[in-house]
């Protein structure tokens, strides 16, 4: 048998078999064979000969496609259903061993594809706030281990000082699921780090053990960090909607972009599974794209 017969032939099962099995509507099945005639033309350009060669990373390869081609999420939501049905089907009918589409999440993969700030913007932002007085320094320190790190806002406005481990170049994150990773720390963020703890003991009432304390000396809000990050997007003139997210997609493009290992940029970004960090390498690769076509003499 063929590649293109093994995949077409179990689509045309999978369409029998919800016709005369599964008693499923006239409209679900043209959809269905829509949705799924669309996958099976991406695999077959991707190379796959088999519904059993099918990993979820290619999955996630397809649903970004969609995304890319302008596909609404409702739309792509729909054609990962007819993605899950089909393998669960596949597995069932023991033509796979086992089905990569099990354990997508949706709304999470589906979402367009993140923003990231250029690294000239990144330095317009770091250098923004003022280091000659205390808030500035505190606020440096923000948006450097924002981009050092690539932490989450939450982990960063709750991160107590003594998950802060400078002579190891590093910090403690506690992220979803309270689940504990180590994170690198680069030297500018040290060196922001040590003037803002020096601030910190001398210029603040300090009442809490976070890291960063607001004016008050108590931990900040996720409010408050929110409107560190914008603040100084606008003092710095950047024409984007820059928030702390973006910092955090900026942190693993950039390190992808420069070579980083993408298990490596997964464990960092404390990511459950490695198909969410995967996406990242898209917008790496979409940017050589766009950078081969503008300079490329015969691109």
């Amino acid at each position: 048998m063929s590649a293109s017969d093994a995949l077409s032939d179990a689509l045309d099962r999978f369409l029998e078999i919800g016709v005369f099995e599964s008693g499923l509507a006239e409209k679900t099945l043209s959809a269905y064979a829509a949705d799924l005639g669309h996958y099976i033309d991406f695999l077959h350009k991707k190379g796959i000969a088999f519904p059993a060669q099918v990993r979820r990373e290619v999955i996630l390869d397809h649903l970004i496609e969609l995304r890319k081609e302008g596909l609404s999420t409702r739309s792509a939501a729909r054609h990962l259903s007819a993605i899950r049905r089909f393998h669960r089907f596949l597995v069932e009918e023991r033509i796979a061993d086992a089905n990569p589409a099990a354990g997508f999440d949706p709304p999470h993969l589906l979402r367009a594809l993140p923003h990231d700030l250029s690294p000239s913007y990144v330095e317009r932002l770091l250098d923004a706030p003022d280091a000659s007085a205390p808030q500035g320094v505190r606020d440096a320190a923000i948006l450097e281990l924002f981009y050092s790190s690539g932490l989450r806002i939450s982990e960063l406005a709750g991160l107590p000082l003594r998950d802060v481990a400078l002579a190891e170049s590093s910090v403690r994150v506690r992220g979803k699921g309270s689940k504990v990773r180590v994170v690198p720390l680069g030297q500018r963020a040290i060196q922001r780090i040590q003037a803002w703890l020096r601030v910190r003991e001398t210029a603040y009432k300090i009442k809490d053990s976070t890291l960063f304390l607001s004016s008050r000396g108590r931990r900040m809000s996720r409010t408050s960090v929110w409107s560190v990050v914008k603040h100084y997007a606008r003092l710095a003139n950047i024409p984007h909607n820059v928030t702390p997210h973006m910092l955090r997609h900026s942190f693993a493009t950039h390190l992808l972009d420069n070579g980083a290992d993408l298990r490596a940029v997964q464990e960092m970004l404390g990511h459950a599974d490695i198909a969410t960090t995967q996406i990242y390498t898209h917008v790496s690769v979409e940017r050589l794209s766009r950078a081969h076509k503008k300079f490329h003499p015969r691109a």
